[in-house]
């Protein structure tokens, strides 16, 4: 392919190279930030009412403090991928969620008290927490605001990356439609991208991948998450065309070069394009009767 009919580089993929950097650069600097400004105004509320505290004590806090809380962002950024926020069954999430806030709330004082008491040891001194019990429940009330603010910050830049990428929705159904036509097949798909849209034909989808509250279409070559699960776009879409292959996955028929055999009994299949998609032993032999059928 010459330069004049390569297709332009998306913002999606312009934006790949520079996404490890925003995304570690983002957190190492609001926390370092805060940490530095949250030193400065503790020093000048020390002096102002004259404490005991020398200027290096409230570093020594605020950079435990804020440290043990950058460590503990891949953690939340794992639970939230695993237990994503969804609209319904919002009660049980909300559940585990604050249940999740009190380990967090625990892992982070437990990290920052050890890192104090090795700084204070470290000059000679000796850091005392106080009472746990009544110190913990002070420093959850703090940290519950700080989970909660890190939660929704992953949350909108997760939104942020859908919006960038394209997010696929179904497009409603004409007015002289019935009201309960469950078995209406989707020809295409409206890709909502950066206050753009486009129609994507159902046929061009190559395969389907669940990720949390949505299942990703992937279509040459990019991926537009649509908000539903797999079991409900597998009721849309056509049978003879989509199979599901995993529990995560659904594949297109036509896009299929080969299945091959792995010795656990599951199978990978190869599409077209050289992707490989995991097939489990469950779909294995409808899928495989599918292909004899088609030959």
């Amino acid at each position: 392919m010459n330069e004049a009919t390569r297709p332009a580089a998306s913002d999606w993929t312009r934006f790949q190279p520079w996404r490890p950097w925003i995304e570690y650069g983002f957190w190492i600097g609001l926390f370092l930030v805060n940490a530095v400004a949250n030193s400065i105004t503790v020093n000048m509320d020390v002096r102002r009412v004259h404490l005991a505290i020398e200027p290096w004590q409230p570093a020594v806090w605020e950079i435990s403090s804020n440290l043990v809380s950058l460590l503990l962002v891949p953690l939340v950024v794992a639970f939230t991928r695993a237990r994503p926020i969804q609209f319904d069954g919002w009660k049980r999430r909300l559940g585990e969620y604050a249940l999740v806030s009190v380990v967090w709330s625990a892992l982070h004082v437990a990290g920052m008290v050890a890192l104090r008491e090795a700084a204070y040891a470290a000059v000679g001194g000796d850091y005392d927490f106080g009472n746990w019990l009544v110190q913990g429940a002070y420093e959850y009330l703090k940290d519950v605001r700080g989970f909660a603010s890190t939660v929704l910050t992953i949350e909108a830049y997760r939104l942020f990356l859908r919006r960038l990428q394209g997010e696929a929705s179904l497009l409603a159904p004409p007015d002289d439609a019935p009201a309960n036509d469950s078995t209406a097949r989707p020809e295409r798909f409206l890709v909502r991208k950066l206050g753009k849209e486009f129609l994507v034909p159902a046929a061009d989808i190559e395969w389907l991948q669940a990720a949390g509250n949505y299942v990703n279409l992937h279509v040459r070559g990019r991926d537009y998450p649509l908000r539903c699960t797999m079991a409900q776009i597998e009721e849309k879409l056509d049978p003879t065309r989509f199979r599901r292959v995993h529990r995560s996955w659904m594949v297109n028929l036509d896009r299929i070069d080969r299945i091959e055999p792995i010795d656990s009994g599951d199978a990978r299949i190869v599409m077209d394009d050289g992707t490989t998609v995991p097939c489990s032993r469950r779909y294995r032999a409808a899928l495989r009767g599918e292909a004899a059928a088609a030959a």
